[in-house]
């Protein structure tokens, strides 16, 4: 039963990650820049510490807690993925949801993937693999081939974007009626490919946080059934939690909401670099009138706005619910991105933003987003080998 609701978990954190685009498309009269901070505030600012305050108590303090080191270096990294969180959003512009998604996604796999290994690499940290780990063994070259056949996939979709681009003649406007313009699009993809895999160093970086969250919520569900926990040294309180799960075998190994802590200082990075662009726009496109102007819808803008900053944001709440439910990492990842590729592609034919396409073209996109979910797999399966 755990595993059936961990993949109801995971389809739901999928769905709010490949649907998260689709409010700021109803978004009428403002510029591009102006819907995506307004959705920002609520995914950066506004909802992650709703969403820590709900889940950690008093969760501030553990932040202020934490050696500035470590809150320096999860905003850094914050920093580096907001641009590509920055870049997804104009990606998706520029290729539309479907074709976008599955080149950004792609290549967040891909990078996500290999950059750690390499790190390690220079720098050896105990449990951590390496990329000389990868070739030398057997679930690490399973892994290395689904990383190539993403790249395989990514081509595969590249080329369906360039006869696309081909075939709805230069009005650079596709099917869904959004502007398509494959070479600035591509170019996008690819920078938000490489650093949207900061958000995963970034909770790395953090770890900290979430380790004091954890540590906490086991001492609330050990004191809530009569255990004395004062005094103990850490490795009896380790004891004493192992002998509970022993005991309640139906109780979460691990705080399912422990990461919220560090998702809100991450966030502070990835709303520090939106804002200084979408500012930088609004100013060089004078468009700073777009927040007041009555000609436009304001209300059901700015509601649609907080529509999709909400949906965006729960992504990660789901998706730590569904991985304490699986209780494997790689899995619970090929999942949850599996289910991000699948819903962004359902929406791009919803939206009918292959229409007006020859039958060759949609016949490439499907192979080439055939193929990224392949390699999605077959990387998530070679992770699994090593546990």
């Amino acid at each position: 039963m755990g595993i059936i609701f961990g993949v109801i978990f995971h389809f739901i954190g999928g769905f709010a990650s490949g649907s998260f685009y689709m409010p700021f498309k109803k978004v009428k009269g403002w510029s591009w820049e102006s819907f995506w901070i307004i959705g920002g505030l609520f995914s950066w600012l506004i909802v992650p510490p709703l969403a820590a305050a709900l889940t950690i108590p008093d969760f501030f303090s553990i932040i202020k807690a934490t050696d500035g080191k470590i809150l320096f270096n999860t905003y850094l990294m914050g920093l580096l993925w907001g641009i590509g969180g920055l870049t997804y959003g104009l990606g998706v512009r520029y290729l539309g949801v479907a074709l976008g998604s599955s080149i950004i996604l792609g290549l967040c796999s891909f990078f996500g993937a290999l950059v750690p290994s390499i790190y390690y690499y220079f720098n050896p940290t105990a449990g951590k693999d390496t990329i000389t780990d990868l070739f030398g063994n057997h679930w690490g070259q399973l892994v290395l081939v689904g990383l190539l056949l993403c790249i395989v996939g990514i081509v595969i979709c590249g080329k369906a974007g360039g006869r696309k681009d081909k075939e709805i003649g230069s009005s650079h406007v596709d099917g869904s009626g959004s502007e398509f313009q494959i070479t600035k699009g591509l170019i996008l993809a690819v920078i938000s490919g490489v650093l949207s895999a900061c958000f995963s160093f970034g909770i790395e970086a953090g770890s900290t946080m979430s380790e004091v969250a954890n540590h906490a919520w086991k001492g609330t569900v050990l004191k809530g059934s009569g255990i004395d926990i004062n005094g103990l040294s850490l490795k009896a309180y380790n004891d004493v939690w192992k002998e509970w799960l022993i005991n309640h075998p139906k109780t979460n190994h691990e705080f399912i909401f422990k990461n919220n802590v560090i998702f809100v200082v991450i966030l502070w990075g990835g709303l520090t670099t939106n804002f200084i662009w979408c500012m930088i726009l609004n100013a060089r496109n004078k468009t700073f009138g777009d927040y007041s102007n009555k000609q436009t819808p304001l209300l059901k803008n700015y509601l649609l706005c907080a529509l999709g900053g909400t949906t965006w944001f729960l992504q990660f709440f789901f998706y730590g619910m569904g991985e304490s439910k699986m209780g494997n990492g790689a899995s619970s990842w090929i999942l949850h991105m599996s289910f991000i590729i699948l819903v962004a592609n359902a929406w791009g034919l919803a939206l009918k933003e292959w229409k007006g396409t020859s039958k060759k073209t949609i016949t490439t996109i499907t192979i080439g987003i055939a193929t990224i979910i392949l390699s999605v797999l077959i990387v998530g399966y070679g992770n699994s080998l090593k546990q």
